[in-house]
């Protein structure tokens, strides 16, 4: 028999109490890894921030698209930047749900999706401005003009929140 010297790991260090043993504490992140679907961001602010925003742009372009159009130009604008917009709201989405971000690493996602509300928040507002300025007090343009405004305003939240996500993140990473 050996009596060498032999390393035995207890999950006990000197900072506090034993934790939960290491086969334990990594299945869970090793099994939310091999999912395809992030659960965990449907239920997030920033998910269902983006649903909310999403359907508002819905709701917009429906109200707008079945009324009667006192103005060709301004209309037909409001519609093409709520559709830009919900797609590439659905489309970094999408990113966020099938963790793709973890994928494509050559792009900064968070960059990307800064960018792209600060330039759809600023069209959109826009659009949401002449649609109501040539709205006429025909109901359905001033509910879509009114939905323009509430999706405008769940952007200037994304952007807020994006800007202090990654803004603050980097800027505490650097100082340390």
């Amino acid at each position: 028999m050996s009596h060498g010297a032999r390393v035995i790991r207890t999950g006990v260090s000197s900072a506090g109490p034993a934790g939960p043993p290491a086969h334990t504490a990594a299945s869970p992140a090793a099994d939310s890894d091999a999912r395809l679907v992030d659960g965990s961001y449907f239920r997030s602010c920033g998910g269902m921030l983006k649903v909310a925003q999403m359907i508002s742009l819905l709701i917009g372009f429906i109200c707008i698209n079945s009324s009667a159009w006192t103005d060709y130009s301004a209309y037909s604008y409001f519609q093409i930047v709520t559709m830009c917009d919900l797609v590439m709201i659905l489309f970094f989405y999408i990113i966020h749900t099938f963790r793709i971000y973890r994928k494509l690493t050559c792009v900064s996602w968070p960059l990307a999706e800064f960018l792209h509300y600060l330039i759809g928040t600023v069209l959109l507002l826009i659009a949401s401005i002449v649609a109501a300025s040539r709205s006429y007090n025909f109901s359905g343009l001033v509910a879509g003009a009114t939905f323009g405004f509430l999706a405008t305003i769940l952007c200037i939240l994304s952007i807020w929140s994006s800007y202090k996500v990654s803004c603050v993140t980097q800027s505490t990473s650097a100082s340390v």
